[in-house]
């Protein structure tokens, strides 16, 4: 497993919504993103961005850097700026994305050292909520209460929207920073199972375009079809295939979103060769045809 690609920077206003690609704070629902990115988001980083993921009900793993996690909502698990970070959510998983400029953040702390250990990198930290001891239990009220507020405001678009959700923002990762201290204790993850799934989704990457059978991908890694799959299922509780499948429809929506091409004309840049075909699989996976899923993201944004 040799010429081992980058770890992947993601801005996710220019990857996933455009209308935001130079704003300091980007909100939206996890439900809405888990739409588009798929249930697995493999490993990668948010440089010059802090990212938090407040998961109100269901499941998540999460790999931070090579620690793993494995909780459910509520809880948050917050990744500073150049963090690997990976991790899985279940189907019916909800809750919030917040990405921020690091500058914001480091403003809080710069105001208020107490905010975040001296002397050091801030680490990454999952904490789970309704775990937390008495005296954080209001600490806990208040961020499910801001985040909800959020919600609201990007979406009401009131006059003083910014201010608003600049003071919002501020006020969430306060309440992040306070109590990032009760960070879970990671579980033991096998280090192989990890190399193996990461250089699994490094090829899938670079190849997915290509169409190439599982067997294939086996054969770049270096491993059997049926050692793949019980990895992909021990740590990302998906099959190998499925991993495939949600990186082929994470482009097909992309070019949906913000391209005028044809869902014909995608169909070939995505090297399907026959369009009935193509839409199908996408009805498979999305429940609607290319054409409805772009008329109804249109209408949302």
């Amino acid at each position: 497993m040799t010429d081992r690609q980058p770890i992947p920077n993601i801005n996710i206003g220019q990857v996933y919504d455009q209308r935001y690609s130079d704003a300091e704070v980007h909100y939206d629902r996890l439900a809405n993103l888990a739409g588009f990115f798929g249930r697995n988001m493999p490993v990668h980083r948010h440089d010059r961005f802090f990212q938090v993921h407040y998961v109100k009900s269901g499941t998540v793993r999460v790999y931070l850097d090579d620690q793993q996690y494995v909780e459910s909502g509520p809880m948050f698990f917050l990744t500073p700026p150049t963090i690997p970070h990976a991790f899985v959510t279940e189907a019916d998983s909800d809750g919030h994305v917040l990405t921020v400029r690091q500058q914001l953040v480091w403003q809080l702390i710069d105001a208020d050292p107490s905010l975040a250990p001296a002397g050091v990198q801030m680490p990454a930290a999952c904490v789970a909520l309704t775990q937390l001891g008495p005296q954080q239990a209001g600490e806990a009220r208040r961020l499910e209460y801001l985040f909800e507020e959020l919600s609201e405001e990007v979406v009401a678009g009131r006059p003083g929207r910014s201010a608003a959700l600049d003071g919002l923002t501020r006020l969430i990762m306060i309440s992040l920073l306070r109590l990032c201290s009760n960070s879970l204790q990671a579980r033991p993850a096998r280090h192989e199972d990890l190399k193996i799934f990461h250089r699994f989704n490094e090829l899938i990457e670079a190849h997915y375009l290509q169409h190439w059978p599982l067997s294939r991908y086996a054969e770049g890694i270096g491993v059997t079809e049926a050692r793949l799959n019980d990895v992909c299922r021990r740590i990302a509780d998906l099959p190998s295939k499925r991993l495939i499948m949600e990186r082929l429809m994470q482009e097909a929506k992309r070019l949906l979103l913000f391209t005028g091409s044809s869902a014909n004309e995608i169909c070939y840049q995505l090297g399907f060769k026959d369009p009935a075909y193509f839409s199908r699989f996408f009805q498979r996976y999305a429940q609607l045809t290319p054409g409805e899923y772009r008329q109804r993201q249109s209408g949302l944004r």
